[in-house]
């Protein structure tokens, strides 16, 4: 009898409680398939963060290493290898041929595609490509040490490609011009082994130029033999010489070099002054220490040799007669 009034309580609670049940259940699996959406999104974004990125084709050009001046004669310190994109190579740069430029492949070509049908990124690659073939024709080669002793022509920023027309490289037309220093002038005079200190005298070398005149004896009669007497003085100190004939530089190991002819860099008042010193007699350089190039450079200022003496004529009882008076 006291059992009776509870039957209907839990024949009621046994359908809600499965209704709890159903929500959870349905709940929990919503759960799971947004989970598993989350996952595959982020399992497939991975890859493509963690794809690779292709390496540019890079080339090694020259340039400069400091700002380069007009004039300026380049040491080894002045250049220097830089990396550069192949696809932006200038056909006047200088590349040092380590780096292969990308050519086709040797398979199966591939098969073409009409223009309109290639995508964007096809079309890049191919400009890209043709450029970099284009460049590996067209650039320029070479070491280092095949432009070091070139002389500036235009100015030059560090890190800017060298190119050809801005630099006059040894043995190239116009390269003594660009060598010389700015108001200088440049001028040959004949020399010989004996008067060129034994074929010693290099190029970049600092001289001294020496006048040799022949004079008459004093009281020599006009017409007479000469009395065999010399005069000598320095006409030009601390000459720069430009060249030996028609080398402006030699090798490093080279420590003579014969010639008939040495270039000088003058100033313009001395060209006329040592022009002049060539017709009056014969000219010899004495070649200066390396410790002793710093003092002053030209004309020396003292009469030249021819100058030193001079001839009056003397007539004495109707003959004349030639005196040499210092």
């Amino acid at each position: 009898m006291s059992a009776s009034p509870r039957l209907p309580e839990i024949v009621w609670m046994k359908p809600a409680r499965i209704v709890v049940l159903c929500i959870a259940a349905v709940s929990a699996l919503g759960l799971a398939l947004v989970v598993r959406a989350m996952g595959g999104h982020g399992e497939a974004a991975a890859p493509a963060a963690a794809a690779p990125v292709e390496a540019r084709p890079m080339a090694k050009i020259l340039v400069a290493a400091r700002n380069l001046e007009p004039g300026k004669r380049l040491t080894d310190g002045d250049l220097a290898w830089k990396d550069w994109p192949v696809d932006q190579l200038n056909p006047a740069f200088i590349s040092d041929g380590s780096t292969p430029l990308p050519a086709p492949s040797a398979d199966k070509p591939a098969e073409a595609k009409p223009a309109d049908e290639k995508t964007a990124a096809e079309k890049t690659a191919g400009a890209v490509q043709q450029v970099g073939e284009a460049a590996g024709r067209l650039v320029g080669t070479g070491a280092k040490s095949d432009y070091v002793g070139s002389v500036v022509r235009e100015p030059i920023l560090a890190g800017e490609p060298i190119v050809a027309r801005k630099i006059v490289r040894a043995g190239d037309s116009g390269y003594l011009a660009a060598y010389l220093e700015p108001g200088m002038r440049a001028m040959a005079i004949a020399v010989t082994v004996e008067s060129a200190a034994g074929g010693f005298i290099l190029p970049g070398d600092r001289v001294d130029v020496v006048l040799t005149t022949q004079k008459e004896s004093t009281g020599s009669v006009e017409g007479a033999g000469s009395g065999g007497k010399y005069s000598s003085a320095t006409v030009m100190q601390n000459v720069k010489v430009l060249a030996i004939d028609q080398s402006t530089r030699v090798g490093d190991d080279a420590q003579a070099v014969v010639g008939a002819t040495a270039t000088l860099e003058v100033r313009p008042q001395d060209a006329v002054l040592l022009a002049q010193a060539k017709s009056e007699g014969e000219l010899s350089l004495s070649l200066r220490s390396y410790a002793d190039t710093a003092g002053p450079s030209g004309a020396t200022g003292a009469p030249q040799a021819a100058a030193l003496t001079r001839n009056v004529r003397v007539y004495r009882g109707g003959t004349p007669e030639t005196v040499v008076t210092p």
